[in-house]
């Protein structure tokens, strides 16, 4: 069968590697001029690394070199995809720089695929775009007077060099993995950095107490099960059921270590909620050198706030936070997000992808 698949990042480059395996003719259309998905050359913020170990993030039938640290950079990821590609003979399946504008279901079944090099048909398709394809750049008021005055609004993936930042006043907005990884990378060159989070969220040591990789105690069946999930099954039943006692502790010791180990409570970043409250079934890498910048002040957080617009003070772009003070921000960064978006299908396509929340309906979670 002719299968066409839309991205090349992890799921749409082990995808077609998996169906040419059985034969199929397979073409992968990426609009990036690389494969890589949300590690491409185009895409990668500065300071981008994985939150996984190189262990657990690559796939199971080609391990990433012996030679990458644990935690690989954006680049080393985007090296590894393309060494895949070429290793299972799957790159001359891909089309780099050609974006999907369209794909319609035929009345008699297959569907037929418009880029921008023209259509074609096919007998199957698969959605890889991902979802973290599309960032979501939340609207201030004042954005045009900011830009005007030379100020800069743009999402992380947009800033491509360090150079562009150097000695500028840089807002950085969110206290997620992005905004903390693009904080640290900024703060080497900027004038000054400053980070407005609306919640503060549970970040985790790559060692617990310096010695045990987290790894070991969170990315495994056990410390997933620590989680309550919606539906309990097998051993969760048990440790939210008659073993919730050591569960909770194991949870609170967990979690004071977290506390003194990053030294929360001195720089008065400890979050309102508990670690399980905030945490859920993901938990945030905590960036190397952010809580040490914290510290030495050359990173100011200012927490359980918002940017709530954008203006101009004596000539100069500033961030207007939520109790109406202004900071000085030659560049606002908005690592807030995602829109979890498929751009190329109908909405009567899209509608039956989706459930009466508006999540897509996955089978078996694929």
């Amino acid at each position: 069968m002719r299968i066409a698949i839309v991205g090349a990042g992890f799921a749409g480059l082990s995808s077609a590697k998996v169906l040419t395996g059985f034969g199929h003719d397979v073409v992968v259309y990426e609009k990036a001029p690389d494969v890589g998905g949300v590690w491409s050359a185009v895409r990668r913020y500065p300071g981008l690394t994985t939150q996984n170990d190189k262990g657990t993030y690559s796939l199971s039938d080609f391990p990433m070199p012996k030679h990458y640290p644990e935690w690989p950079s954006g680049q080393q990821v985007q090296e590894y995809l393309e060494a895949y590609a070429r290793h299972f003979g799957i790159r001359e399946n891909v089309r780099t720089s050609t974006e999907v504008l369209s794909a319609e279901p035929r009345a008699g079944g297959g569907w037929t695929v418009t880029t921008t090099a023209g259509s074609e048909e096919f007998d199957h398709l698969v959605v890889a775009n991902g979802i973290f394809s599309e960032p979501f750049l939340p609207e201030l008021p004042g954005a045009d007077a900011f830009r005007a005055a030379g100020g800069r609004y743009c999402p992380p993936s947009d800033v491509a060099a360090l150079d562009d930042v150097r000695d500028k006043h840089v807002v950085v907005i969110g206290y997620g993995k992005s905004a903390c990884d693009v904080a640290v990378a900024l703060d080497e060159v900027s004038a000054s950095t400053t980070v407005v989070a609306r919640e503060l969220l549970w970040k985790m040591p790559r060692r617990i107490a310096g010695a045990l990789n987290y790894k070991y105690l969170l990315l495994t069946r056990l410390g997933e099960g620590l989680f309550r999930y919606a539906q309990l099954v097998g051993f969760e039943r048990f440790l939210h059921g008659p073993g919730k006692g050591v569960r909770d502790a194991m949870m609170s010791s967990l979690q004071g270590q977290i506390v003194r180990q990053l030294r929360l409570k001195q720089l008065g970043l400890v979050p309102d909620g508990s670690l399980e409250d905030i945490a859920r079934s993901t938990v945030s890498l905590a960036t190397e050198g952010f809580y040490e910048a914290v510290a030495d002040g050359s990173i100011t957080v200012r927490r359980d706030t918002l940017v709530t617009g954008l203006g101009v003070r004596d000539g100069g772009p500033v961030a207007i936070v939520g109790d109406g003070t202004e900071v000085r921000a030659d560049l606002v960064v908005a690592a807030t997000g995602f829109h979890q978006r498929v751009p190329f299908l109908s909405q009567d396509v899209r509608d039956r992808l989706v459930d009466e929340r508006g999540n897509f309906e996955l089978y078996r979670q694929i």
